[in-house]
């Protein structure tokens, strides 16, 4: 019984960390606005990351808010290379609203990955926050 439950445990971490940092393959190289990818929010801080792979090189990001507000802390830009850039946000975005457009300092670096720290603002009812996040080719 021990064992059984132990094995679960794990089993259910194991998924949980899979989930909050799968990769997102870029496929496309067009301009414009691309979608990179989506996370639900915790209604407690929460913190995930978005592993980028493939055509990975964005002048300009951008994040848009669903099903519920949030409040978004900071995000970390990691780059190729192993530079990063600190980008404060702080800022709480409605339902339906998207953040301001984010010039990125190294525009011609490939982006290994997007990490968020946020939480989906209470009160909000039930619903959490999805937060998408969008880079400009």
């Amino acid at each position: 019984m021990k064992r059984m439950i132990l094995f679960l445990m794990t089993t259910f971490l194991t998924f949980t960390a899979l989930h909050a940092q799968k990769p997102e393959v870029i496929t496309k190289n067009k301009p414009g606005w691309n979608k990179i990818g989506d996370a639900k929010v915790d209604f407690s801080t929460d913190k995930d990351k978005f592993i980028l792979i493939g055509k990975d090189k964005f002048k300009s990001l951008k994040v848009k808010v669903k099903d519920a507000p949030v409040h978004i802390e900071n995000m970390q830009v990691a780059y190729e290379g192993g530079t990063t850039e600190d980008i404060a946000l702080a800022s709480e975005l409605k339902t339906g609203e998207e953040s301001r457009v984010i010039e990125l300092k190294n525009k011609d670096h490939e982006i290994k990955n997007v990490t968020f720290v946020y939480r989906t603002v209470t009160g909000s009812g039930t619903s959490k926050a999805e937060v998408e996040l969008w880079g400009l080719k």
